[in-house]
């Protein structure tokens, strides 16, 4: 049974939603499943904009079957090819012969990788960044967005009617609930959280190619949003795109703090929650997460969020405890930038987590550290708390609290 949803009077929405789905790429999780968008274009040429997962295949090759009604399929335009846009691609291709597939030159590599038993060369039309087209009565023109997340991605423009096809840009993690446009939802309750997450982790290491993206785009008179996940943008663009300009340069959203905690036996833990006591008490934002409970993709957003960020590390093997470990080698993989970094470390007999945490983030480009490392030998004694108490003061001193 079909399920479409009309977006214009000439384009419609024919993806399909994975409820069932709980990690993302089989590592970042997933609080309701994900979302798979496909555009048709109606507009005197038949218009397939980007295909879909494997696991929504079903109801998109009958909403595909709806919308030609009998006709033939004239183009289908290729933005990204990681595979939840392209695993039906082939299958597409081959149901309509005659279509003609609208690609740049590295997805047409990239085809003939996913499906090396087709050649599908004959049928592609090349087009280059900033190339213009005429598809039926509306007029394209297409933006490279390299690495945005993927070498050979590009953006959609049609003129027409000022709809932009944004890839994987300003998507989401997340089904769709309701209606598929995003202005049916309160944006900093229902959407920012997980299009902040999926940014910083999927798309995260590559902000410079992001920001050059939005500044390509930037002239275009943009009156609608269609992405390859979650909901569509007519109304209050201005709110998604401007996030993606403060992720994108690393910009904090939040000068505050983000505690990142690992313990095994609660000390640990413990000075963790001292320090957010000493944090509020001088009137600064902070929040707790621990590495060991907590899915790496939470981290890495609220590494994006706040502007400091405190590490707290028992030692392990005579290195850094391997939950906080993976979680700080991760925000280097993701590329963050233009933070402030604090240490508390423990250890019974000879702490040296410190060191390697260090070891890590002075591979990060515009860090600093800030304050004292706070040594904790076991429990922690007065001492220690007056040096918790110390760092607090460092990062009011730092983020500039009177």
């Amino acid at each position: 049974m079909y399920n479409i949803r009309k977006l214009t009077d000439t384009l419609s929405w024919i993806g399909g939603s994975d409820r069932k789905i709980r990690k993302f790429e089989n590592v970042y999780k997933l609080n309701s499943g994900m979302n798979y968008n496909s555009y048709f274009l109606d507009c005197g040429a038949t218009v397939l904009i980007d295909t879909v997962d494997r696991e929504v295949a079903d109801v998109f090759f009958e909403n595909i079957s709806h919308c030609l009604n009998g006709r033939e399929l004239d183009y289908i335009i290729v933005q990204h090819m990681e595979p939840d846009h392209s695993a039906t691609l082939s299958s597409v291709l081959d149901a309509n012969a005659n279509a003609k597939i609208i690609l740049n030159a590295k997805t047409l590599q990239f085809i003939s990788q996913f499906f090396p038993d087709k050649d599908y060369s004959g049928r592609a039309v090349i087009v280059k960044d900033g190339d213009e087209m005429e598809l039926g009565s509306h007029k394209f023109k297409f933006f490279f967005a390299p690495m945005v997340h993927w070498p050979e991605v590009m953006m959609s423009f049609d003129e027409t009617d000022g709809t932009l096809f944004s890839a994987d840009a300003f998507g989401s993690y997340g089904a769709v609930n309701g209606s598929i446009f995003a202005d049916g939802k309160d944006f900093g309750k229902d959407l920012l959280s997980e299009a902040r997450r999926y940014y910083t982790n999927i798309v995260g290491k590559y902000g410079m190619q992001t920001t050059g993206i939005i500044n390509k785009t930037s002239a275009l008179d943009i009156r609608m949003i269609c992405p390859l996940h979650s909901y569509v943008w007519r109304k209050d663009i201005k709110k998604i795109v401007d996030c993606y300009k403060t992720w994108g340069s690393y910009t904090p959203e939040v000068k505050g703090v983000f505690i990142l905690s690992g313990s095994i036996y609660g000390h640990t833990a413990n000075a963790a929650e001292v320090l957010m006591t000493e944090l509020d008490k001088r009137g600064i934002e902070s929040m707790i997460l621990d590495a060991s409970s907590t899915d790496i993709s939470d981290i890495i957003a609220m590494a994006f969020k706040y502007s400091h960020i405190v590490i707290c590390s028992p030692t392990y093997n005579n290195g850094v405890y391997s939950p906080v470990e993976h979680a700080v080698t991760e925000l280097a993989a993701h590329g963050l930038t233009n933070r402030a970094f604090a240490v508390i470390e423990n250890g019974t007999w000879a702490p040296s987590a410190a060191k390697g945490i260090f070891a890590i983030i002075e591979n990060l480009k515009n860090c600093k550290v800030i304050g004292q490392t706070v040594t904790i030998k076991s429990a922690g004694t007065g001492s220690t708390r007056q040096g918790i108490e110390d760092l607090a003061e460092a990062v009011k001193e730092d983020i500039g609290i009177n």
